[in-house]
């Protein structure tokens, strides 16, 4: 009876959205240009992540040069991380008040500092207080807004695997470009490089993105039916949001399915110098690899697979893949095998990613898509900031055949669990 319940309110919330974002493509954004907003958003995406990828590429290399061993480089990251983690609810909030527009070129002023303050990391003390403006570096979260807004709940899972692309770019040029710059010019030349795209961002956003692109309608709705709190800092605002039904399930999916993949990649830099005995440049295309991967999956085939399979069934499926990935990944020994892995456990986790976020703006008000975006964009901080003193505790402990180990202790549960409670409330296909 309960489900019934959820069911019939879930459809009313679904269908006054649609109708709302129909005001808003026939009104103060047309179809003409939104569709020129979206293409111009994918463009600083892609710019943006890849500058941030040179920035993840150059870092291990930095500190290495600086004299920072693992554990210090774990502290780092944690750094990093939980600016990340701090910066994202809010940077949400920020987006539905006073618009994307401002909340990305926040974003980007954030990002050229940090890479400012890189291109004059000498010390130690430099490179930690490089780490400060990470508290608002979201543009992914913030372009995620802005497809969210622009887009009706049916064009969600094709309009964020594009945005995937933007994503797989990042990664391939990004850490392409951090190693061969790196390796013909010196370790701070990416800096210079990074920085200047970072100001194109900036240029861009200011000219292509609208102030606001939620509809006047849609959030004088929202406020009638709901009161909000007006401070961006508000933490109620963020509980109201994760007591709504489904919506606290959906999120610990998120993070525990891909914690341990987390862990990993957080390694990854120092796992590829160590333990496959890998130069920068050859890091750089490994990881240009996984970005192939991740382009392939996004935007080839979780569009084909949302179109004809229930939310539930890739929830289930993708967690089933992270089990078996971590099995193989406690046996792997070499980069070849890596490379093999790499395929199933990039699938599960861009499926994974993109199924969630949809079930997270499906089950919130219009008015309150970029704050719950926000928090959602907030699990890979939070993985960046637990993650290099917990994967640094693991690698030197217990090696590399930890993280797989973990990976299928955790998954296992957490997919009996989702079968257990029928996760999400609702079943039907995405699109």
């Amino acid at each position: 009876m309960n489900l019934e319940i959820h069911s019939e309110k879930d459809q009313q919330r679904l269908k006054s959205r649609e109708e709302s974002l129909g005001e808003q493509h026939t009104g103060s954004v047309n179809v003409t240009s939104r569709q020129w907003v979206i293409r111009a958003t994918y463009l600083i995406t892609a710019v943006g992540l890849t500058c941030l990828f040179m920035q993840v590429g150059i870092i291990p290399y930095l500190a290495t040069s600086l004299g920072l061993d693992a554990v210090e480089f774990g502290y780092l990251q944690t750094l990093y991380g939980v600016l990340q983690l701090l910066g994202g609810p809010i940077f949400g909030r920020l987006s539905d008040q006073y618009g994307a527009r401002t909340a990305l070129t926040l974003s980007y002023v954030a990002s050229s500092m940090v890479f400012l303050l890189l291109s004059m990391s000498t010390n130690v003390l430099l490179l930690t207080v490089s780490r400060i403006p990470s508290f608002f570096i979201q543009a992914l979260p913030g372009a995620q807004m802005v497809i969210t807004d622009l887009t009706t709940p049916a064009e969600h899972a094709d309009a964020l695997g594009k945005l995937g692309l933007c994503f797989g770019i990042g990664i391939i040029l990004g850490s392409s470009l951090a190693g061969s710059l790196t390796t013909h010019f010196g370790i701070y030349f990416p800096c210079y490089v990074g920085l200047i795209g970072h100001l194109a961002c900036i240029l861009m956003v200011l000219i292509f993105i609208p102030a606001q692109t939620k509809s006047q309608s849609k959030g004088n709705a929202a406020e009638h039916n709901m009161p909000h709190s007006s401070s961006v800092f508000s933490l109620k605002e963020v509980i109201r949001l994760l007591k709504l039904p489904g919506v606290m399930d959906v999120f610990l999916i998120k993070v525990l399915s891909s914690l341990p993949i987390g862990l990993f990649m957080m390694m990854f830099s120092i796992i590829s110098i160590n333990f496959f005995n890998l130069e920068a440049e050859q890091s750089g295309y490994l990881m240009s690899y996984s970005g192939v991967l991740q382009m392939f999956f996004q935007g080839l085939v979780i569009g084909q697979l949302t179109s004809r399979y229930t939310d539930r069934t890739l929830l289930m499926l993708s967690v089933s893949v992270f089990s078996g990935v971590g099995l193989a990944m406690a046996l792997m020994t070499n980069v070849f095998q890596y490379c093999i892995i790499a395929f199933p456990m990039v699938f599960a986790f861009c499926t994974v990613g993109i199924i969630t976020d949809i079930l997270l703006t499906k089950s919130v008000p219009p008015s309150d898509t970029g704050a719950i975006l926000g928090i959602s964009a907030s699990v890979t901080p939070l993985t960046r900031a637990v993650g290099p003193t917990i994967g640094g505790f693991l690698y030197r402990r217990y090696g590399v055949s930890s993280f797989g180990y973990l990976q299928l202790i955790i998954n296992v549960p957490l997919l009996l669990y989702i079968f257990k409670k029928r996760i999400p409330l609702k079943e039907g296909k995405v699109r």
